[in-house]
């Protein structure tokens, strides 16, 4: 073996791991301490020997929940360990997350990204991190970036999750230096592996798997280990193509503490003791001379000793401060520490509010075309990928030319997975890129709920350690072509209520322009929507705003001025609201939102108090849409100024139907926005 293994360090990490599981378990679980206890017992000794091989300043790897023997042997600390359990303050995520879904910046080289409760969510921001190394090396130029690899550790069971699939396909098909790091304890809670995997061995299955090579290993055997991990990971640096490494290891321990594991047989309890990597270990180094029985019995008396120091400092510190519980939803002007461009001190040039006057008018499609243009240009760090996004110039024309300007690495196809291109991307921005993905319309968003979900709340479970800002472009809505229930969702009510993620909906070509220009400058996740029937119609085109040109979020446009009623609105719904005030000749206050999350409250407020009556209109269903939350605040906030009850106008609660003239029928027209108008005005 090349690296020289530190078998004294690997002792006392897997010592240091056992016993607190040991006291988590039989003390601290008990007294009710600690709510949530996820051994690792029995898979300890394959999770530190990898460690061992992680020491470039840019490797990363995702974990689980029963990885904390490897988030150990990476540097974080005994008292961490504990605090995480009880929830203090000082743990790794300050008491919002349980103890097991870890996180860890770099300390001795490897980084961990903050782990997800969900099984196989782990897989495809690793993907993507293995991507983010090989642009950053050969588009960045960045050597320091050569050699660095990523790796997912998961048990065999989430091998059978979309997100370890997606991860497989893009890692195979882009070559990207991933390791798949397969602990196989045969059991997923009590469902058997072959309930999993067909045969019970994904290894043997995946053996023939084009550009992978496949290494098996006995994961208590320390001399294996360590030769097969070594091979594995030389193979990766060199980049020559991912791997997947299973190491068969026991599950000593139940799923969780709350895990009787009756459904075992008295047999397979046996073996699964018998083969305690621990007593194997032991047994190996004083074989090796590395300890005496004397000096083996010395270290763990030490360890502890070391352990219950950690979990008494651990118990005293203080709980969290309950006024902090709110922070770190968005960026707040604390930079996080790993993920985005600001730990990087990535500058831009100075932008303006103010539009150019001399713009030439514009489609809203052409203006989104534009903007990323220019900010391809500008950052070198922006990517954009989607299906069809590369050659082709997307399905609806966003893209065309950009990848024939800025090559094939920086614009590219994707494969046919949603939860791959979100997946991908909070490992690309986790790297310190700039992704922007497109979803090619709102519904085929669907399988990535759990990506997008994990992605916006980064920022807070990890207490601003970690963050992942991205700019995810969505067409949404229904079209002047056609309508149907596949491709004219809106849906911005669900993203109003995905935490931690902006959400921006122009209405014309001008504010497609700002609004995505901040957001590909900006510190958050952003969900970009573009409405269908804005793309290429009369309606969305307006000049041109200038290369510099960004507005800010949470600032509403007041369209038109008036003293008889409120229209708030936002998207394609803003020039119908314009065509009622025309046809109607009331004087209204038009107001566009211009952005969901956040949205501008003064504005409507102000307006609201001004003339008494209001309207929401918007496209997306009534029940639970985004109108609602406004009616809410304005019946709470502005209810004694009001002459009239607050008016929701929106879609009924049924998908947007394919025949054009039941699809009239559903969405507000502005026939029928005008009737209720006046007769809002008239109340």
């Amino acid at each position: 073996m090349s690296l020289q293994i530190d078998w004294k360090l690997v002792a006392k990490q897997f010592l240091t791991s056992r016993f607190i599981d040991i006291i988590e378990e039989k003390e601290f679980a008990p007294q009710g301490k600690i709510l949530y206890q996820f051994s690792s017992t029995g898979h300890e000794l394959a999770q530190i020997m990898m460690a061992q091989f992680l020491t470039n300043p840019h490797d990363c790897a995702t974990v689980y929940y029963r990885s904390r023997p490897f988030v150990l042997a990476a540097g974080m600390t005994i008292e961490e360990a504990f605090a995480g359990g009880f929830a203090s303050k000082f743990s790794r995520n300050g008491g919002r997350d349980i103890g097991v879904v870890h996180n860890l910046v770099p300390r001795n080289g490897v980084t961990v990204l903050s782990a997800s409760g969900d099984v196989g969510a782990q897989f495809t921001p690793a993907v993507g991190w293995a991507q983010a190394a090989t642009y950053r090396a050969s588009v960045l130029n960045d050597s320091s970036w050569n050699e660095s690899i990523a790796v997912a550790f998961s048990g065999d069971a989430a091998c059978a999750t979309n997100g370890f699939w997606a991860a497989l396909t893009i890692a195979t098909t882009q070559n990207f230096p991933m390791l798949f790091f397969v602990e196989d304890n045969s059991f997923g809670i009590s469902v058997t592996g072959d309930f999993q995997t067909p045969g019970g061995n994904i290894a043997k299955n995946l053996s023939s798997f084009t550009n992978l090579k496949v290494i098996e290993c006995d994961g208590t055997n320390a001399e294996e280990l360590a030769k097969k991990i070594e091979e594995a990971v030389s193979h990766l640096r060199s980049r020559t193509s991912p791997v997947l490494f299973r190491a068969v290891v026991p599950r000593i321990c139940g799923h969780s503490g709350a895990d009787s594991q009756q459904y075992k047989t008295k047999e397979q309890r046996e073996y699964e003791l018998a083969n305690d990597p621990l007593d194997k270990l032991q047994n190996y180094l004083i074989k090796k001379k590395v300890f005496t029985k004397k000096s083996w019995d010395e270290l763990v008396a030490s360890v502890e000793v070391e352990v219950r120091l950690g979990a008494e400092a651990a118990l005293a510190q203080p709980d969290p401060d309950l006024n902090s519980v709110l922070d770190h939803v968005f960026f707040q002007g604390e930079s996080q520490i790993v993920g985005g461009l600001l730990p990087e001190n990535i500058t831009f040039p100075t932008t303006t509010d103010i539009p150019e006057t001399a713009g030439s008018r514009m489609n809203l499609i052409n203006a989104v075309r534009k903007t990323l243009e220019v900010e391809l240009a500008t950052n070198n760090r922006v990517m954009v990928f989607g299906e069809d996004v590369g050659k082709k110039g997307g399905v609806h024309g966003a893209t065309i030319d950009l990848q024939h300007n800025f090559g094939s690495s920086r614009v590219f196809d994707t494969s046919l997975s949603e939860e791959g291109i979100i997946g991908r991307a909070v490992g690309l921005a986790s790297a310190g890129l700039m992704p922007v993905p497109e979803i090619q319309f709102r519904k085929y968003l669907d399988p990535a709920m759990e990506q997008l979900n994990d992605c916006g709340t980064i920022r807070w479970r990890t207490n601003n350690q970690f963050a992942a800002p991205m700019v995810v472009r969505i067409p949404v809505g229904h079209s002047k072509r056609t309508g149907d229930p596949w491709h004219s969702v809106s849906g911005e009510a669900i993203f109003a209520h995905t935490i931690g993620w902006k959400v921006a909906m122009p209405s014309n070509a001008a504010d497609a322009v700002g609004l995505l220009r901040t957001a590909l400058r900006g510190n958050d996740p952003v969900l970009f929507l573009e409405h269908r029937n804005l793309l290429d119609t009369s309606a969305g085109r307006s000049p041109y705003p200038g290369d510099n040109y960004a507005i800010p979020f949470g600032k509403a446009d007041l369209v038109t001025s008036g003293i008889q009623a409120t229209i708030v609105t936002w998207g394609e719904c803003v020039s119908r609201a314009k065509q009622v005030a025309e046809l109607t000749g009331l004087s209204l206050d038009i107001i566009d939102l211009r952005t969901i999350t956040p949205w501008d409250k003064e504005t409507v407020l102000t307006s609201v108090r001004k003339t008494n009556r209001v309207m929401i209109l918007h496209e997306d269903t009534i029940t639970a849409g985004f109108g609602a939350e406004i009616a809410a605040v304005i019946a709470q906030e502005a209810f004694s100024y009001l002459d009239a009850p607050v008016d929701r106008f929106a879609t009924p609660d049924i998908p947007i139907p394919y025949n054009l003239r039941l699809m009239d029928v559903v969405v507000p027209s502005v026939k029928d926005i005008a009737e209720r108008v006046k007769s809002l005005v008239n109340y």
